[in-house]
């Protein structure tokens, strides 16, 4: 495995110094859909740049690297799914496509715990930490939503998995 260096745009503030998060999001879909075998150990395994997708060739049956994007108040975005219960919001995201001056469609996320039930993670209009802790694996939804990543200044992979998007 290696990791990908990517130039930093600093054109574009978006409120943050230095944009950063739209080369990052460009790196996880172009990750994303190459199929390199390479064997290295990460020192950090949940880096953004690392590829191949899934670290490793015994885990190349992954499709998604799973991240989510803060913005400059330090708050994570949001996105709705079609959900039940009050099962509705992820903090969760897959990238579809990168256009225009760093626009995205990211596809969100169902956050589910180890048996892959669906976990709650707002509780009276906040995000309940304690439930983001209960994550521990990932389900596609039919939803996407479009952004600026000019408008957040920070991303975070939380892992490589495979949502079987194709079958």
């Amino acid at each position: 495995m290696e990791s990908v260096e990517l130039p930093i745009d600093t054109g574009h503030g978006g409120g943050c110094s230095s944009g950063c998060v739209c080369q990052v999001v460009r790196a996880i879909k172009e990750i994303q859909e190459m199929a390199v075998e390479e064997e290295e150990c990460p020192t950090c395994p949940t880096n953004c740049f690392i590829e191949p997708l899934g670290g490793s060739p015994s885990r190349n049956n992954v499709d998604t690297r799973v991240f989510t994007l803060t913005n400059k108040k330090g708050e994570l975005l949001k996105g709705l799914f079609k959900g039940r219960g009050g099962n509705c919001v992820s903090v969760y995201f897959r990238v579809e496509e990168i256009f225009d001056n760093c626009c995205a469609t990211l596809r969100v996320l169902v956050p589910l715990n180890k048996e892959g039930e669906p976990v709650k993670i707002m509780h009276h209009g906040e995000i309940n930490y304690e439930a983001l802790c209960a994550v521990r694996r990932w389900g596609k939804s039919s939803s996407c939503i479009t952004v600026d990543l000019h408008c957040f200044c920070a991303v975070q992979c939380i892992a490589d998995v495979d949502l079987q998007l194709c079958d």
